[in-house]
């Protein structure tokens, strides 16, 4: 096996992986646990010759194992890549072309967001389940048998939701079970199979990585919901998107449920409040926080298109996981907005020096054809031309200069410059906006760099003398060769 990060045998890169309470799944077990048989079939069905294998940090005690049975029976080349730059539930295409690899097997949770660079192949980890017990839960919590009940999941349980929909379809004939479906032509699609619809159901939909099947003339606000998960991203993810549904689950770890009351509305007033931050922005901040989403690019440009049309600044940032400290050595930013999938785009800003908000809210601030409402939009795929959310941006730029108050500072703010955003781009020191505002700076990033007391490496241009290039140290910082012992 070869390892994806390494260069040279004389380098190693060690860090220390929290493995405790992890269990090891006993070699005998390898294959029903990873799907080691169905993988190689997919290697060897089309003939990979370099396969990367992405393993979460909680699955790495068994990473070397699994690529081991799999590289004795394909005899194809393994990569095991760990440590993603962005969220583990996310296909690392980039670090999989870096070794060439021609696949990428993806293991533990997803979000299953579409990937096209590289063929795809899913492999969900089998999490244990009391399916008698959630069963007993589902009815606890829903004493009508004609209500309208949708089941969705988190992927580790998808082997289960089968045995318990057989469980519920007599006594609850209107209940519909989500089922997995990878999107994208190269995907492998190796889950539940897709089961025919009823004469008596609509045509499918996908949200999410899931198929919904709701019956003729019903739209899923008329669903309760039910989650097979624990509390995290992903029924956070289902909860803000069908704000408007009920919410029950059941968790599997501790074989109880309950029902949800995050305070959606709540949250939403948060979320509103953050729009308002972004009206009062001058200088916004791209944050590119995946670079294996399909159309990331393209909704990159859209919000570009949508700040400028504003009169606002941009700038992309490309940066990883994000943390406080990294944000916060950009302070002339305003605020940022994140380009993720779904599941890590609701990210709790509290901590940041400035908001972080997604591209939905972003375009709410900018595109004064979209307007607040209950409907919330995590996919950014659905904002984009030929998505079911998408607005464009208003034709007759020159009439939208119109202006409103800030609710939160109550100044008075303007939603256009008097100007079409390709002359906005290329200008800079002043511009008139609307005789009410007079006049406004629209570099406050480089202004707000002119005033810092440290602005970077001089470059003394024609000053610095000219030497005769030297031979600089070996070795490593810890003991240069020239040092001796």
């Amino acid at each position: 096996m070869a390892d994806a990060f390494s260069s040279s045998s004389e380098i190693a890169i060690h860090r220390q992986v929290d493995l405790q309470n992890k269990r090891s799944i006993p070699l005998e077990k390898l294959d029903e646990f990873y799907q080691i048989e169905k993988t190689c079939d997919f290697v060897r069905q089309n003939n990979f010759k370099k396969v990367a294998l992405q393993f979460p940090d909680e699955l790495l005690h068994d990473s070397t194992a699994v690529a081991a049975e799999i590289e004795r029976i394909t005899q194809a080349k393994l990569f095991i890549l760990a440590d993603t730059s962005y969220g583990s539930c996310c296909v690392d295409e980039v670090a999989a072309e870096h070794v060439g690899a021609d696949c990428l097997v993806h293991y533990g949770r997803a979000c299953l967001s579409p990937s096209k660079r590289l063929p795809l192949m899913y492999v969900f980890e089998i999490a244990s389940i009391d399916v008698d017990k959630c069963n007993s839960a589902f009815r606890e919590m829903h004493t009508d048998p004609e209500a309208h009940i949708l089941i969705l999941y988190d992927v580790r349980y998808a082997h289960a939701i089968d045995n318990l929909a057989s469980l519920l379809c007599e006594d609850y004939p209107n209940v519909v079970c989500s089922q997995l479906v990878v999107e994208g032509e190269h995907c492998y699609s190796h889950g539940r199979r897709k089961k025919e619809s009823d004469e008596d159901q609509d045509e499918p939909r996908i949200h999410f990585g899931r198929q919904l099947s709701l019956k003729s003339g019903l739209s899923i606000e008329d669903y309760h919901m039910f989650y097979v998960g624990q509390d995290g991203a992903t029924l956070r993810n289902f909860m803000m998107t069908w704000n408007r549904c009920s919410f029950s689950s059941f968790d599997p770890e501790t074989s109880t449920g309950g029902t949800e009351s995050a305070g959606i509305n709540r949250v939403l007033m948060k979320r509103f409040y953050a729009i308002e931050r972004a009206k009062d922005a001058n200088v916004v901040g791209i944050l590119v926080g995946t670079l294996g989403v399909a159309n990331y690019l393209a909704i990159i440009r859209q919000l570009k298109d949508a700040i400028r049309s504003a009169g606002k600044k941009s700038y992309v940032f490309a940066m990883g996981k994000l943390n406080v400290p990294k944000l916060a050595n950009f302070l002339e930013i305003d605020i940022f907005v994140l380009i993720s999938c779904p599941e890590n785009l609701l990210l709790d800003s509290s901590e940041f020096y400035r908001p972080v908000i997604t591209p939905f809210e972003m375009e709410v601030a900018c595109n004064r054809n979209r307007e607040w409402s209950t409907q919330y939009v995590t996919d950014f795929r659905h904002l984009l031309p030929g998505g079911k959310d998408y607005v464009p941006l208003p034709k007759e730029l020159k009439e939208c200069d119109e202006t409103d108050v800030s609710l939160i500072t109550g100044a008075m703010r303007s939603y256009k410059l008097d100007c079409d955003p390709e002359e906005s781009s290329n200008s800079s020191s002043l511009v008139l906006r609307n005789p009410t505002l007079t006049v406004a700076n629209t570099n406050s990033a480089a202004s707000f760099l002119a005033n810092r007391s440290w602005r970077g490496l001089e470059e003394k241009l024609g000053e610095t003398p000219v030497r005769k290039a030297v031979e600089g140290r070996k070795g490593i910082a810890i003991a240069y060769e020239e040092e001796g012992g």
